[in-house]
């Protein structure tokens, strides 16, 4: 039996692969839960409301989906390319350590004194920069010396995680945490207001629904976008016809490197406004799936994102109520994410018996 690839690939089996993914992902999660001993329509009838069933469901859910679309974007940005970026967790909370050292009330800090119009741009742009370089040294060394960017990005977590540790228990650390491990506060004007009153939601949101809509936009109908496509296809081939190679994986790096600074940033700005250890539960990683389940399209990611935030936050309460384990939210994950990938190559191939 081999796999031959389709002449022509069916436009309704591309569209159907994902519906059909769909499907076998709740079917193989009602077996669980049911082995688990819970009724299987009441479980996921908890699982949906606790997700979408009112505002406040709502709100947590388009909460936990801001950073998830924000590392998906950063994944999917990499992957179109074929620089596959690990690093997303390391360049998140890089990106947070930026933002808390430039906006924090910190003892010493002379940026205090800017105005918030002025501090806040430059908080950002610090963030978006802390996140890029902590990419760019993987994809020149992927470039010049052959090295393998998921290595290098992958282990580059484990540094910036513990430096960040190092430095939450010493320079950084709040005197006024009470011995917690945590930063200080950002100044309360670069705290970024709410969407929805008396919820957790903010409008990093809009951040990024901006952001999604930009990288299409970049990818679709620039020459940067054209370039990172041709490279993502066949790098060899594009480097003949004249596309630049090493500029546009820099590019791709620094581009890919700041979203994911920008979602610590954001997280930190939006949701905790200070920085901790345990900030980010695997954001950066839960990101690549996001980019894989969206079939790397930036506006996928926005949708992607929010559909793995709800089983998140719906696996939650749905855990309270009938005692499955949340983990069951990590098995959907991750069922989902290999039924999207053989539908799409059944959609592409054939079986061939020899």
């Amino acid at each position: 039996m081999r796999l031959e690839k389709r002449s022509e690939p069916s436009r309704i089996a591309l569209v159907c692969a994902p519906l059909g993914a769909v499907i076998f992902t709740l079917i193989v999660s009602a077996l669980l839960v049911a082995w688990a001993g819970a009724p299987v329509g009441q479980t996921y009838s908890l699982l949906l409301n606790g997700a979408f069933g009112s505002v406040f469901a709502w709100s947590e859910t388009l909460t936990r989906a801001v950073p998830l679309i924000l590392t998906g974007l950063a994944a999917a940005v990499a992957f179109r390319a074929r620089l596959y970026n690990i690093g997303a967790e390391g360049q998140l909370y890089a990106g947070a350590l930026a933002a808390v050292a430039v906006g924090g009330m910190t003892e010493g800090n002379g940026l205090q004194t800017l105005p918030p119009a002025v501090l806040f741009p430059l908080m950002m742009l610090a963030a978006a920069a802390a996140g890029a370089a902590l990419l760019l040294g993987p994809a020149l060394l992927k470039r010049h010396l052959g090295v393998d960017e998921v290595v290098t990005t992958l282990l580059l977590n484990f540094i910036v995680l513990l430096l960040v540790s190092a430095l939450l228990d010493g320079p950084m650390k709040d005197p006024l945490a009470m011995g917690w491990p945590q930063s200080a506060g950002l100044v309360p004007e670069l705290e970024l207001g709410k969407l929805v009153e008396r919820t957790r939601l903010h409008t990093g949101l809009l951040w990024a629904v901006a952001l999604a809509v930009l990288a299409w936009a970049l990818l679709r109908y620039s020459v940067f976008g054209f370039d990172v496509r041709a490279t993502g296809a066949n790098a060899r081939a594009a480097a003949f016809a004249g596309v630049p190679i090493g500029r546009t994986m820099v590019l791709v790096a620094l581009f890919s490197g700041a979203l994911a600074g920008l979602a610590g940033a954001i997280e930190v700005a939006g949701r905790t406004g200070y920085l901790t250890l345990d900030m980010s539960p695997g954001y950066g990683y839960t990101g690549i799936v996001i980019a894989m389940l969206a079939g790397l399209n930036p506006l996928g990611v926005v949708a992607a994102g929010v559909f793995v935030a709800g089983v998140l936050v719906g696996a939650d309460s749905m855990s309270r109520a009938v005692g499955v384990p949340t983990y069951i939210a990590d098995v959907i994950v991750a069922t989902s994410l290999l039924s999207v990938l053989v539908a799409t190559l059944l959609a592409q191939y054939r079986l061939r018996l020899r």
